[in-house]
């Protein structure tokens, strides 16, 4: 059957034949356009490829801010725990930090670092706009001495 037809007759919500004693991993399929990812939460094989077909959708995951500035994460959080309690299962570090900010796994490291990255960065910003504020406030003090003085 060509490969295209492959994944009409069988969507990607699942269906593949689950192979006991296989390792699976709980993954990311990218979807999406070019410049507008949009990722699947999968069950598959482990040596099976990104968007071969899966034997589960777990969720979908939206990277994209939206208009409010919120990346959306849909879960289907009673066939994650069933998995979850499977043997052989693998969880990439991608879907364990979403787990984790779902509150399903405690929150991954990765998380805490980028929030430290985001406030240090937030804070230098602060900083800077400060510095150039005493900056331009000393520049009109100055100027308006020297009107003062030659007026």
């Amino acid at each position: 059957m060509p490969r295209h037809l492959f994944k009409f007759f069988f969507p990607a919500s699942g269906g593949a034949r689950v192979i006991e004693g296989k390792n699976k991993s709980i993954r990311l399929a990218r979807y999406g356009c070019t410049n507008r990812p949009f990722y699947h939460i999968v069950v598959i094989h482990t040596r099976m490829g990104r968007n071969d077909h899966p034997i589960e959708q777990l969720g979908t995951f939206d990277p994209s801010p939206n208009e409010y500035h919120e990346k959306l994460v849909s879960l289907n959080i009673e066939r994650i725990r069933y998995w979850l309690g499977t043997e052989n299962i693998h969880i990439t570090d991608q879907v364990r930090e979403l787990f984790g900010l779902a509150g399903l796994f405690p929150i991954y490291h990765r998380t805490y670092m980028k929030a430290w990255k985001n406030r240090a960065t937030a804070e230098a910003e602060i900083e800077k706009q400060k510095q150039e504020k005493l900056k331009q406030e000393q520049e009109e003090k100055e100027e308006s001495k020297e009107a003062a003085g030659s007026g």
